[in-house]
């Protein structure tokens, strides 16, 4: 399995060739920190792939092989493998299922490919990754309550939130600005349904300072 120093060691697997085939692509010339060492349109064919296990396994959700997908993760589990689950179906009750049956990540194919990298790495790290939408949808029943924020949400609000520009807070954090942005929209997002505007920043500093986030001085708070 990876350490710190070397690359995350990443499979695919998505019945759909042509999907398959732009994201072996994509991923290879996207990030120095991942090698692609399997890329197989089947179940059985990434268990019997001379580089399983791997570190993440990018897995579609319907490979139409009549195998649940929760037996396939908790199978990946057991030989210490963390699953991206990634689908075109975004019903909040079959994104459930996934992350109850051990998935680390879940994420709509139409989602930005900054996003697909950051859900490997934040698997990689043991930490859970939905896409915005669905974690909305998730979560569209809690309004008037804090928002459940990822690790990694968490800490780009206590940096920005602290007074770091968003090129410092890309920077502190090893992602690039644009994915910096995107974890400030969704984290905007997520309180606005909430029930809170933090559409300026200072806004999103006092809700950070009321939420436990940051401390008063503007340091984060143990994250």
């Amino acid at each position: 399995m990876a350490t710190p120093e070397e690359p995350i060691r990443l499979a695919l697997v998505d019945d759909h060739r042509m999907l398959l085939g732009a994201l072996t692509e994509w991923i290879r010339n996207a990030a120095d920190d991942i090698t692609l060492v399997a890329a197989v349109t089947t179940w059985p064919e990434l268990l019997t792939s001379p580089a399983f296990p791997v570190d993440v396994v990018l897995l579609d959700l319907d490979l139409k092989d009549s195998i649940p997908v929760s037996l396939k993760i908790s199978t990946l589990k057991t030989a210490g493998v963390k699953t991206v689950v990634m689908s075109t179906y975004s019903e909040p009750n079959v994104v459930r299922e996934a992350l109850g049956a051990g998935a680390l990540g879940y994420l709509v194919k139409s989602e930005d490919a900054d996003m697909i990298v950051e859900a490997i790495r934040s698997a990689q790290r043991g930490e859970q990754y939905v896409s915005a939408e669905l974690d909305l949808a998730i979560n569209s029943g809690d309004v008037g309550g804090v928002p459940k924020l990822s690790a990694q949400e968490r800490r780009v609000m206590a940096l920005y939130g602290g007074g770091e520009p968003v090129k410092s807070v890309a920077y502190q954090l090893g992602i690039s600005e644009e994915t910096a942005k995107s974890y400030l929209k969704r984290i905007r997002e997520k309180y606005r349904v909430a029930g809170f505007d933090v559409g300026t920043k200072v806004a999103l500093r006092k809700r950070a300072i009321t939420d436990g986030i940051i401390v008063q001085d503007g340091g984060p708070l143990g994250l």
